[in-house]
């Protein structure tokens, strides 16, 4: 004995895909690409939605389902679908797991999903029946067709659709379209404001440098998770980072060609104190020192394919200005220049021999400018900079 079904007005959407599939040609290559076709029925009215696209897989699953809902202009209470893998990771008669993304798709439009039991053809009996209608009346229709895109294939689709819906049933004289405005569509729900965007959901790791990595592209979190598992969602125009259901980063998506997208208040102290110097800032910090203490640092700044890359050693020429003091570095850059020597392990060097504190060779007169050279700024052009 088989229990009749019956099915209240708004309450559930079937969708499936057909077991046939339609042909579209590359026209550049000749090559032929099979396109599915995805089909969604409501159980009141029968009322049909359908659409090719070239896979099963999750995008292309999820954008025909938010497809229909603006099709139908209104959403149902249920979505009924097949244990496809890209809808339900895991099978269950009483405990099936819904796939993360088609889950929160269902949570942005407000509709539970209903996986069908295996091999339980009456629990999806609309859209097996659905499915053979829209073989028989799509596909079959455009089987001498020739179609070199999928969109010129789903315009021939929406015609086949729209013919479909608007033919009466055998023996009745409403049709789909007419059920569908007269007894579904008032007791459907509203769209939400926002189409729903496809997001991708996966377990990461911070690394030493507070960084995660998605698309070979490396965003920062907060730098006290190094080192722990977390999820990363990522959308087309967002990367967001969870603990425990908890948001704790957020950046736009990175798609030109930079690799490290990195918030400062993601950084430890020490690391927004580095990123605060610039070269002008690190000069006029060295001429509060001596004049020779800021050519040195020139110096190093020039030297370097970039200044940024000579950053780290002018801030350890800070540090032996602490921890000598003033009057010490200015001798100690001194004898780096008249040396020909200028660099910070120089400078270290001078200052843990206490050659700083012996004459120059010729410590009469100015102390000569650095050597004529293309790359060279001067003092000038740091503070012009500034």
């Amino acid at each position: 004995m088989t229990l009749r079904q019956e099915h209240r007005a708004g309450e559930k959407l079937f969708v499936d895909f057909a077991g046939r599939t339609i042909p579209v040609i590359d026209p550049s290559t000749g090559e032929v690409r099979q396109a599915e076709l995805f089909v969604a029925v409501l159980g009141a009215s029968n009322y049909l939605y359908a659409e090719a696209c070239f896979s099963q897989a999750l995008p292309d699953w999820i954008a025909t389902h938010v497809h229909s809902f603006e099709f139908l202009g209104c959403v149902p209470k249920l979505l009924v679908c097949d244990n496809l893998k890209s809808g339900v990771t895991t099978s269950h008669r009483y405990e099936p797991q819904l796939n993360r993304s088609y889950q929160e798709m269902a949570a942005h439009y407000g509709v539970a999903v209903m996986p069908a039991r295996a091999y339980k053809p009456r629990d999806k009996a609309k859209v097996e029946v659905g499915v053979q209608i829209a073989e028989r009346w799509i596909i079959a229709r455009l089987r001498h067709q020739q179609f070199f895109s999928l969109a010129e294939l789903n315009i021939a689709i929406k015609e086949q659709t729209r013919q479909l819906n608007a033919r009466p049933f055998r023996g009745e004289p409403a049709s789909r379209a007419e059920l569908f405005a007269e007894i579904e569509a008032p007791a459907l729900r509203a769209l939400p404001e926002h189409r729903y965007e496809l997001a991708s959901w996966k377990k990461v790791t911070a690394n030493i440098d507070y960084h995660v990595e998605f698309d070979h592209r490396f965003y920062s979190v907060p730098y006290r998770l190094v080192r722990q598992r977390l999820e990363l969602r990522a959308t087309a125009s967002t990367i967001e980072v969870f603990k425990d259901g908890r948001r704790l980063a957020s950046h736009p998506r990175e798609h030109g060609r930079r690799r490290y997208v990195t918030d400062p208040d993601h950084m430890p102290a020490s690391h927004r104190a580095h990123l605060q110097w610039t070269p002008s800032r690190l000069v006029r910090w060295a001429g509060t020192i001596s004049p020779d203490t800021a050519s040195v640092v020139e110096a190093i700044l020039i030297a370097k394919p970039h200044p940024e890359q000579g950053y780290r050693a002018c801030l350890g020429l800070m540090s032996l200005a602490r921890r000598y003091g003033n009057e010490r570095m200015g001798a100690a850059c001194r004898r780096a220049l008249a040396c020909g020597a200028v660099s910070y392990s120089s400078v270290k060097s001078i200052l843990a021999e206490n050659l700083d504190r012996l004459p120059l060779p010729s410590s009469s007169g100015p102390t000569p400018p650095p050597p004529a050279h293309e790359n060279l700024r001067g003092a000038a052009y740091w503070h012009e900079e500034a």
